[in-house]
């Protein structure tokens, strides 16, 4: 299984290589790609010395362009897939179906890797693909049962790459309109999700508060940590259940960790692993990135015996969002 590392900036990518990444990924600054945030992302410069550091050691470039194309300006993710097909990339990570129709026909050398932003959660949708696009691999989005990625994986020659670590949505990737009701933007399309001009800090005699576009999100008691506000994240007035009880109405902060069930994962065929995070700290994709390549080869050596050590489960939860961690939809026993 390969390790498929976040990069939302140049020294985020040099740490994946170092620590063990077989494949970074990452995305122009611009709606292009699903993590439009300020501050991240690369220019042309940025990316031929990330792809010259990257495969001087052997290691691969994966460039996200993984929103929709708008309408209005469908150019501008043409001219990114044209700038991508001529860089170097490795493997475009792509959602829009007319994308890939464009790239297959413009570029046909390009290897494409389905977006978990494409919400193919069946063998049919990812075969559909495959057969029109000719994508060689699929990012599955959060919400199977490690049964059915394991029945999806018998139905299909696509490659399947799985989330492993990271932060979870409470949506199926490719499909959540939540923060276009409150900025009227969809991560889908403007590729970001609580757009950072709309997001407002404001101390009150209750407490930080956190507002998007006027809409409280949350509010943080003195010396509580508050992380990037997001709707579906957010604690609200539900009923008689108050915010200040500290209720997530929708979903609770935790990140996704499956280094218990690699050898599963390894077992059923899955190509790849992947970090989520490309809005995080260089030192947090080291850390994890560490953490799970070693975990990786251990299960390589012998899936048989592999146990995950607890040093690797410390580290894992210093960087999970609310010191908490799931295994998500994959322990479904019932499924």
């Amino acid at each position: 299984m390969e390790l498929v590392c976040p990069a939302g900036s140049l020294p985020a990518l040099k740490q994946a290589v170092d620590h063990g990444a077989d494949c970074v990924y990452l995305g122009f600054r611009d709606a292009t790609n699903a993590r439009n945030f300020a501050g991240l992302n690369f220019d042309n410069k940025a990316i031929a010395t990330g792809v010259e550091y990257a495969h001087a050691r052997g290691r691969k470039v994966l460039l996200a362009l993984n929103t929709y194309a708008r309408s209005d300006s469908v150019d501008v993710w043409r001219s990114a897939v044209d700038r991508a097909a001529d860089m170097g990339i490795d493997a475009i990570i792509m959602a829009d179906p007319g994308l890939m129709q464009y790239t297959a026909r413009r570029h046909p050398d390009v290897r494409l890797h389905l977006s978990v932003q494409g919400s193919a959660t069946h063998a049919a949708a990812i075969n559909f693909y495959h057969e029109q696009f000719g994508i060689s691999r699929a990012v599955l989005p959060r919400v199977l049962s490690l049964t059915q990625v394991e029945q999806l994986i018998d139905k299909t020659p696509v490659e399947i790459e799985v989330f492993g670590f990271g932060s979870l949505c409470v949506m199926v990737e490719g499909r959540c309109q939540l923060s276009s009701y409150a900025t009227g933007e969809a991560p889908n399309t403007h590729g970001v999700c609580s757009p950072a001009k709309a997001v407002r800090w404001q101390e009150t005699p209750k407490g930080l508060e956190a507002r998007l576009n006027g809409v409280l999100i949350d509010r943080y008691a003195e010396g509580e940590s508050a992380g990037y506000p997001t709707l579906c994240k957010g604690r609200f007035d539900v009923g008689d259940v108050r915010s200040e009880d500290g209720y997530y109405a929708i979903e609770e902060p935790t990140s996704l960790n499956t280094l218990s069930i690699l050898p599963q994962l390894y077992r059923m065929g899955v190509r790849a692993i992947k970090i989520e995070g490309r809005q995080r700290s260089p030192a947090y994709v080291a850390q994890v990135t560490q953490v799970l390549r070693e975990a990786l080869d251990h299960c390589h050596e012998n899936p048989h015996r592999y146990t995950p050590r607890s040093g690797w489960m410390t580290a894992l939860a210093d960087v999970s969002e609310g010191q908490q961690q799931t295994l998500g939809a994959y322990h479904r026993p019932w499924k």
